[in-house]
């Protein structure tokens, strides 16, 4: 009898720990840092660095690999000791359907995670150079409201943007103020680089002006997201519009194609506290040295912004992904070490 409860306690006690086994495994990975790059150029490793192969080098490299069903493409969630990455496609349809597919993946748990958009971006006439780094403080919509052509308008010369109220709750998101205060002053100081080349083409570019040669640094500003990728001074001129009637803390910046949406996302899931964007200057929002809309954006253009002949970039590209890594990261240990 007794060799019979015996055996029916230790079966018992099997059967617990098997359950117990089961339900670990079937627990969330917890994620404390998503790390969001909009595109590679080439491989994740070893080879001329886009958005990603800085942040994967440093913090996913050998970790596992998900599939993400609504996901960019083929690309992995890359997972490792709490740092996620995943390549999200460019544009604000795809980066903000990927975002959202991750954080309602239930392999995952996003309830303690930042969120750190990263990537590339055009500095803002006669505030920011080729090489800067800016922690983004409020982003706003460049589509939303109503477009005009100039040459539809009584006077030519005006702005050519009118805002409309109906998109407010998506068309601009300011960020956690209190959260950018102190990431500033975390990466405020970190030393960022710049080329002679660049240098040079910025010199030749807007004939020697101080603000234009000065040596790149950790700048705070607004973004203003378009899918329409634009230069030019009548739309600088409304992008410094949008920023104003929005009120939003910082500066027109930089623009680029992704982070309002993305905000956006964070907003409506109840995370938009712990949303961070991380960008690097690797062009103006102006034409240069002879470019002009053809020049560029004609089918026959070859040159992508990582070329070292692109005439809209010089040579910053790497040194820019650099740069913005070199911020970066200063916030995912920060993150990873419990100091925010």
């Amino acid at each position: 009898m007794m060799k019979k409860l015996a055996a029916l306690f230790m079966t018992a006690l099997l059967l617990l720990s098997l359950c117990a086994v089961s339900a670990l495994a079937d627990e969330p990975i917890a994620i404390k840092a998503l790390i969001l790059p909009k595109f590679e150029s080439g491989d994740l490793a070893g080879d001329f660095p886009g958005e990603a192969q800085y942040y994967y080098e440093a913090y996913c490299a050998g970790g596992q690999e998900y599939e993400i069903r609504g996901g960019f493409g083929d690309n992995k969630l890359f997972v490792k000791d709490g740092v996620a990455l995943y390549v999200t496609g460019m544009g604000k349809v795809n980066t903000s359907l990927s975002l959202q597919a991750i954080l309602l993946d239930s392999r995952f748990d996003f309830s303690n995670a930042y969120v750190i958009s990263t990537g590339c971006a055009g500095s803002a006439l006669e505030y920011g150079v080729m090489g800067d780094v800016f922690l983004i403080t409020a982003a706003v919509d460049f589509d939303l409201g109503h477009h005009a052509d100039s040459r539809e308008m009584a006077d030519p010369e005006a702005n050519t943007w009118f805002h409309d109220a109906g998109y407010d709750s998506s068309s601009c998101k300011i960020l956690n103020q209190d959260l950018m205060a102190k990431l500033y002053d975390l990466v405020k100081d970190v030393p960022v680089e710049t080329t002679e080349r660049t240098r040079n083409f910025m010199s030749a570019a807007f004939d020697g002006a101080e603000w234009a040669i000065r040596d790149p640094k950790v700048l705070r500003g607004t973004t203003v997201s378009g899918d329409n990728y634009w230069k030019g001074p009548h739309d600088h001129a409304n992008a410094l519009l949008m920023c104003e009637t929005y009120g939003c803390p910082d500066p027109y910046a930089l623009t680029e194609m992704e982070d309002v949406a993305l905000a956006v996302v964070m907003d409506r899931l109840g995370m938009l506290d712990r949303f961070i964007i991380v960008r690097d200057a690797v062009n103006m929002d102006v034409f240069m040295n002879g470019a002009s809309p053809e020049s560029l954006w004609d089918p026959n253009f070859k040159e992508s912004l990582a070329s070292e002949s692109n005439v809209e970039s010089a040579d910053i590209f790497a040194t820019a992904m650099k740069n913005n890594f070199a911020v970066g990261s200063v916030i995912v240990d920060a993150i990873l070490n419990g100091e925010l």
